[in-house]
């Protein structure tokens, strides 16, 4: 079986063009296709009266052979790669040595934990949140009457802060073992639409994700998993060897009790600050590392539809657009947007009374009033946070800090209309888009929740990006502060053997420790740290 990738079709083409198309585009005859299945749809929208679908395509020809000789230097043409997942190791036969621990139980703690049980390790999730649907409860505590649970919100409990998102389930890592394919097939398998196997850009939302993480721990607890909600580590048992390294021997938990391990899984994600100061405390190997800071940006998904698609604004097969912005400004610093929510909203994601932080989400229909995206500017601990690995923490919460003051002192956000912002002038009513974030949002200056160099930046970029999608910088398009949490702030470092530079035994994972950014380099993440512990278990 041969895969063809960027083979282009019109946006509305008959369904018997695709065996056409495969013909003429490797030179056969229409008897030499036997079979073809649709790996990949994705789309060129980059002449709006004329988009096209750009499919990747798996087929079988009568002679694959000569095919394969007459287009050898054409990488669009190859084998079919074998994506089949193959386990790396399995429990021995009644085997009962210390069962693995994974902290936490977002996308990476997830797939640590499944891979670990379907490998016959019997693992052990702890999380200091709750399960998923009282979770969601405690978030919409939060949304609707500015109640913050600061253990049981959009950063902690199950599924992770991605549950409470768009569900992209994409990534720019490289898989050259499909591991990426093993996670969509579980979603697959938990209750997720099949379309995510064959869209370019796939999405799940908040609502099938709930349902999915549910399956999925069900799956880990008939294999022997277990689940301990409203747990949380605060230190852990190291022995020291002669040779002057450490090793883990356990963790000590808020309630008191302790868990003997000699294997653990640390996925405690991007939020987790007092785990990283205790890390820090106890000597385990950290970093400072880069991540960025702005605010999230609404316009009215219609307006985005028209400037991506022209004319086929709302056909189906595009559904809600989404786009990709970046500019280099002239004072060294990067502007881009982060995290694309089509037809979502902007919601209150802070785990930490008297701050205020925003996200973006949606459901997998796309289907509400606004698009929103983090609008963020990148900064590098050598130039803005120098110092303790954890100078990163100290300047999102005084960011954070004053977005709670800007915004009244209630959970409410600050905001400010574009026009206003490119004008220097406080904001002082809302103009033709109406923000969606919850509890409410004050209008004002953002100025104050801001450092001055990505203001600067954004006054900058933000009419570059209106010349790019139209309406982009319309004086009426909503920014919402802030946005902190784009990713880890520090990195746990680790070997080749994806347990931590000093201390045996702790594995670092996914997007807290540093690893990975997004559901699906998480999830990956995830996987390859349960096959480490598997080997390092039965070798």
């Amino acid at each position: 079986m041969l895969r063809l990738s960027g083979l282009k079709l019109p946006l509305d083409h008959p369904a018997d063009a695709m065996p056409a198309a495969i013909c003429a585009r490797l030179g056969i005859e229409a008897s030499d296709l036997l079979r073809h299945m649709i790996v990949r749809r994705g789309n060129d929208a980059r002449r709006k009266n004329a988009i096209q679908l750009v499919y990747t395509v798996d087929v079988t020809l009568a002679d694959e052979a000569e095919v394969l000789e007459r287009l050898a230097h054409d990488h669009d043409v190859r084998r079919r790669p074998d994506t089949d997942y193959r386990f790396v190791a399995h429990a021995p036969q009644g085997w009962s040595g210390k069962r693995p621990v994974v902290v936490g139980a977002g996308p990476c703690g997830l797939f640590a934990g499944l891979i670990l049980a379907q490998m016959g390790f019997r693992p052990i999730i702890l999380d200091r949140g709750k399960v998923v649907r009282e979770r969601t409860k405690d978030t919409w505590g939060l949304w609707r009457r500015a109640e913050l649970n600061p253990d049981s919100n959009v950063q902690f409990g199950e599924g992770g802060a991605g549950t409470f998102s768009d569900g992209k389930l994409y990534c720019r890592v490289k898989d050259p073992r499909f591991l990426g394919r093993k996670v969509l097939e579980e979603f697959v398998a938990a209750g997720a639409p099949e379309d995510i196997l064959t869209e370019a850009h796939p999405h799940i939302g908040t609502f099938r994700l709930v349902s999915m993480v549910e399956n999925m721990r069900r799956q880990i607890e008939e294999l022997g998993g277990e689940y301990r909600w409203q747990h949380k580590v605060d230190d852990l048992e190291l022995e020291r060897r002669s040779d002057g390294t450490q090793r883990l021997r356990g963790l000590y938990l808020s309630d008191g009790s302790f868990i003997e391990a000699d294997h653990v899984v640390l996925a405690v994600g991007h939020s987790a600050r007092p785990t990283f100061e205790m890390l820090h405390r106890r000597g385990v190997h950290i970093e400072a590392k880069p991540f960025s800071i702005g605010v999230r940006i609404e316009h009215p998904q219609s307006w985005i539809d028209r400037a991506r698609y022209g004319n086929c604004a709302g056909h189906p097969l595009l559904g809600a657009a989404a786009y990709s912005l970046a500019h280099h400004c002239e004072n060294g610093r990067t502007v881009y947007s982060f995290c694309m929510c089509p037809g979502g909203r902007v919601v209150a994601a802070t785990s930490e009374e008297g701050r205020v932080v925003t996200n973006g989400m949606s459901q997998y229909s796309r289907a509400e009033f606004n698009a929103n995206s983090g609008l963020v500017v990148g900064i590098d601990p050598a130039r803005d946070y120098p110092g303790s690995p954890l100078a990163g923490i100290d300047l999102q919460r005084h960011w954070e800090s004053q977005a709670f003051i800007a915004g009244g002192s209630s959970y409410w956000a600050p905001g400010q209309k574009v026009g206003d912002f490119l004008a220097r002038r406080p904001s002082t009513a809302l103009g033709e888009v109406v923000p969606s974030y919850k509890p409410g949002v004050k209008m004002t200056d953002l100025s104050s929740c801001l450092p001055d160099f990505v203001t600067e930046a954004f006054r900058e970029a933000l009419p570059i990006f209106g010349r790019q999608i139209a309406n982009y910088d319309h004086p009426d398009a909503v920014m919402t502060g802030v946005e902190t949490r784009t990713s880890s702030p520090i990195r746990v470092t680790r070997g080749k053997d994806l347990q931590s530079l000093n201390v045996a035994g702790l594995y670092p994972a996914g997007e807290g420790a540093g690893y990975a950014g997004g559901i699906l380099s998480a999830a990956i993440d995830g996987i390859k740290v349960g096959e480490a512990i598997g080997l390092a278990i039965t070798n």
